[in-house]
Parts: structure tokens; C-alpha cells; sequence
């Protein structure tokens, strides 16, 4: 009686599990609609703070330093849940909810109070970006590579619609923005109702055996990943070259529209190099995924470490439109390389069934912390010594990080999976 129930589980767990291509194109078209309103509310951000606004570099940096402060509390807490959640929708449908306020958030909120009441707009407008966007991005991503690996769906293939979405949206943000900003957001509005119904129908494997272990995760787990050195290693690169390239990128918009004749045309090349890029951008997330199979997690972390830096110290030598727009593209590059070798890096070294966790908290808490603390001097360094300067600077600093780097991340073929004995004893070397 007891092996027929059993059985029956079984067949209904097969029956309720979706096809690859089947979990393949829900997790692409959740990825797609929420990088589409994720674009078109925030890829020309800097620009509705600098042109529209009126805001200074330093008072730009301090919206920043705000928003990645709101995240950095919110992505513990949204990772955790995750975690618990398994492949449960339940957070991200409340996360699909806010995205569909974007357009009356920031018309009727956000855009009055920056203008009347600066540090009140800075922590209510911090507060929604984080919940909405800002930690949203890494449960999103976390449990699409989660449900991939129950499928057999590969994340850089996935997440290729990510991009997709975030350049078609770019491209035409960059149009819209010169006739006015607040269509942006209403069309973000729209998008986001369609990401709420993407969410709904990704998959929900109850039955399935890697889904089972999410009531075995206890706090502890989760503040045992604070004693590991390996995690701190993880943190190491992610603080001192991901994020510090991350700060560059925050104004880099401002930078490169004023190298044109006028603002307006500066805003609208932006749009369409932007989206190039990003189309660019997904066609190598397909490939990235080859890629850092081949040269393993940790190389793959050093490559994305290396074309940042090139980056940022290329910003600071030249000064005419082709040569840094085919510097911004070199953005295309990085970020496939990187997103695919932190989930490989993650799974080799790590405790699988806390990947949700290990991702916000060891990739994106520890971004927003730095984020936090250096967005507002880097904005400031902007407006005393320029914004070429300022990339020289920092873009040393990253070069010597990835460098240490090279040292601190362990290897792939030498890395033993922390967090997989039951006890939790690890070393802490």
C-alpha cells in the first residue's frame, strides 16, 4: 500500500514537472518583461537626475548610496525567503506587484519629493527601488538558475532574455526620454503587469526531491557562511573589483552624453549604444556558458575582473565619441563571463541549496555595501577633479584587486564544496 502511494507521489511529481523547453521559455519571458521595466524606469536614471532634476554629481552619488543601502538590507532577508521558498513564487508575485507601480511612484512621488524634500525622496525612493528592483534582480536571477538546474535548462541561456529585454527597452527609452522622461514610466507600468503574469507561470516542482531540502535550512546554515574563508575570498572580488566597476557605471551615462554637440543628442546615441550593447551582450550570454566551462569558474571571474578594469582605465584616456562608445561595449563582454562564473563558482564551491543566499548575500549585499559607502565620494570626486580623472583612479584600483584576486579565489579542480556536511563543520582557512 505504502509503495503504491509512493509511487503514485512519483508519477505525479514526473506528471506536474514541465519539460525543459517548457521551463526554459517561462524563466525567459520572467527574466525578459522584468528587465524590460527595469530598463525602462532605470537605464537612463542618471540622466533624469542630472538633466531633469537638476541634481549635482555629488547629490546623484547619494541617491545611489541610498538606493544600494535600501538593498543591502533587503537582499539578506529576500534571500533567505527564497531559499526557504525553493522554487515558490510567492515573493517575486508580491515583487511583480510593485514593479507595475513604477509610472505613479515616480510621477507623483518620487520626481516631487527629490525637487522639494532632497533627503526624504533619497530614502523613499531608496526604499522602493531596493524592495522593487534592486534586490528583486537576485532572487529573480537566483531561483531561475535554481529551476534550471531541476530542468536541465542552462542560466546563461535564460538569462540571454534578460538582456534581450533591457536592450529593447534602452533603445527606445533613449528616444522617449528627449520628449519626456514620465512616458518612460508609465510604459514601465505596462511591462511590469506583464511580468506579474510571467511570474505566475513559472514552474512550481512541489514533488521534486531538490525542492524537499528547503525545510532543511535553518539560520544557522546561513550564519555559518560568515565563518567560511572561502566566502570572504568570494567577497574579496566581488567588493573590490565588481563593485567598484559598478560605482564607475552608475554616471558613465552623464559622461558620455556630454561628449556630444548637444544634450539631447547625447541622450539619444546613448539609447541606441546601449541597447547595441545589450543585444551584443545576450548573444554572448549564449555562449558564456561554453565558455566558462571550458576555463573553469574562477578564471572566467578573473577574465569579467580584467575586461573591467580595461574598461574604466580606457574611460580615463580617451576623449572622442567612437572611441568611448566602443569602450562602453566592452560592457557586452564582461557581464555574461561574470553572472555565468558566480553561479559556477558558487556551485562548485558551495552548498547548493543555499545558492539564493550565497548569491545576494555574497554577491549583491556585498556590492551594495560598497556601493553604499563609496557612491557619494566618487560622485563628489566627479564634480573637484572630472570625470576622466576620477576613472583613472579607479580603474588602478580595480587592476590591482583583480590581481589579488588571481591569488584569493579558490581554483575550480582544487575547491572542496563547503556546507555539505550535515554538522556544518568547516574549515575556516
Amino acid at each position: 500500500m505504502l509503495k503504491n502511494k509512493v509511487h503514485s507521489t512519483s508519477v505525479l511529481g514526473c506528471m506536474l514537472r514541465q519539460r525543459p523547453s517548457t521551463a526554459y521559455w517561462s524563466s525567459a519571458l520572467a527574466l525578459f518583461t522584468f528587465f524590460l521595466t527595469w530598463s525602462f524606469a532605470y537605464s537612463l536614471f542618471p540622466l533624469w537626475l542630472n538633466q531633469t532634476l537638476q541634481l549635482s554629481g555629488k547629490q546623484t552619488g547619494i541617491v545611489f548610496a541610498a538606493n544600494a543601502l535600501a538593498a543591502l538590507f533587503a537582499m539578506p532577508v529576500y534571500g533567505v525567503v527564497q531559499d526557504k521558498l525553493g522554487t515558490g513564487k510567492q515573493l517575486l508575485r508580491i515583487l511583480a506587484l510593485l514593479t507595475i507601480a513604477v509610472g505613479p511612484f515616480f510621477v507623483y512621488v518620487y520626481q516631487p519629493l527629490l525637487t522639494h524634500h532632497f533627503f526624504t525622496g533619497v530614502c523613499v525612493g531608496a526604499l522602493y527601488s531596493a524592495l522593487a528592483f534592486g534586490a528583486a534582480v537576485g532572487t529573480l536571477e537566483a531561483l531561475i538558475e535554481r529551476i534550471g538546474r531541476q530542468h536541465g535548462v542552462e542560466f546563461g541561456r535564460a538569462r540571454l532574455w534578460g538582456s534581450l529585454g533591457w536592450a529593447v527597452a534602452t533603445f527606445a527609452a533613449g528616444i522617449i526620454f528627449n520628449i519626456s522622461p514620465q512616458v518612460n514610466f508609465w510604459i514601465a507600468s505596462v511591462s511590469g503587469a506583464a511580468f506579474f503574469v510571467c511570474v505566475l507561470r513559472l514552474p512550481t516542482n512541489e514533488f521534486d526531491l531538490q525542492s524537499s531540502h528547503r525545510t532543511s535550512i535553518s539560520s544557522m546554515d546561513v550564519f555559518a557562511l560568515l565563518k567560511l574563508g572561502s566566502f570572504w575570498r568570494l567577497g574579496f572580488y566581488v567588493m573590490g573589483v565588481s563593485c567598484l566597476y559598478q560605482i564607475y557605471d552608475q554616471q558613465f551615462a552623464i559622461y558620455f552624453a556630454a561628449m556630444f554637440p548637444s544634450v539631447e543628442e547625447g541622450n539619444r546615441f546613448y539609447g541606441y549604444l546601449n541597447s547595441t550593447q545589450v543585444f551584443v551582450e545576450a548573444g554572448l550570454m549564449f555562449v558564456a556558458p561554453y565558455v566558462v566551462n571550458k576555463v573553469g569558474a574562477k578564471n572566467g571571474l578573473l577574465l569579467s575582473g580584467a575586461i573591467m578594469a580595461l574598461r574604466i582605465l580606457a574611460s580615463g584616456l580617451v576623449d572622442d565619441t567612437i572611441s568611448i562608445s566602443m569602450v562602453k561595449l566592452l560592457h557586452a563582454v564582461e557581464l555574461p563571463l561574470l553572472l555565468v562564473s558566480i553561479f559556477k563558482y558558487i556551485t562548485v564551491n558551495f552548498d547548493a541549496r543555499l545558492s539564493a543566499t550565497i548569491y545576494l548575500i555574497g554577491f549583491n549585499v556585498m556590492s551594495q555595501v560598497v556601493t553604499t559607502a563609496l557612491s557619494s565620494l566618487v560622485g563628489e570626486m566627479y564634480d573637484t577633479f572630472g570625470f576622466a580623472n576620477a576613472y583613472l583612479v579607479l580603474g588602478i584600483v580595480v587592476t590591482l584587486n583583480v590581481a589579488i584576486s588571481w591569488r584569493v579565489l579558490e581554483d575550480k579542480n582544487k575547491a572542496t564544496p563547503a556546507l555539505q556536511q550535515p554538522n556544518l563543520k568547516m574549515s575556516r582557512d
